[in-house]
């Protein structure tokens, strides 16, 4: 799995999630992915429908979502590797909507 790599909010991991590898963004605050041996994430999809909790988003060329209906907590030995990062306007626009999600 994934070594000495860094991993922070908006970045895009392949995690081993039964039964496949999957995309997913991490959306825990860096002070928990420094401090803990798990991640929260969201997974990512080409497929699916536009829900309101779906951010919609671009990424190494395909189109897709962000499923924040799906989060989960992986633990860091289900990284497989680090894919890259989410450009800041949709990580911003993830954020927003999980205080939304989250909120009274």
């Amino acid at each position: 799995m994934v070594g000495p790599v860094e991993i922070q909010r908006g970045d895009v991991i392949l995690v081993n999630l039964d039964p496949t590898p999957r995309p997913c963004v991490v959306i825990s605050p860096n002070e928990l992915n420094d401090n803990l041996s798990t991640y929260i994430v969201a997974p990512m999809t080409t497929g699916g429908h536009t829900y309101p909790y779906r951010v919609g988003c671009r990424f190494k060329g395909k189109t897709g979502h962000i499923v924040l209906d799906q989060v989960r907590t992986i633990d860091r030995d289900r990284v497989v590797r680090l894919l890259g990062r989410l450009s800041e306007a949709t990580l911003g626009s993830t954020l927003s909507i999980l205080q939304e999600m989250f909120s009274p």
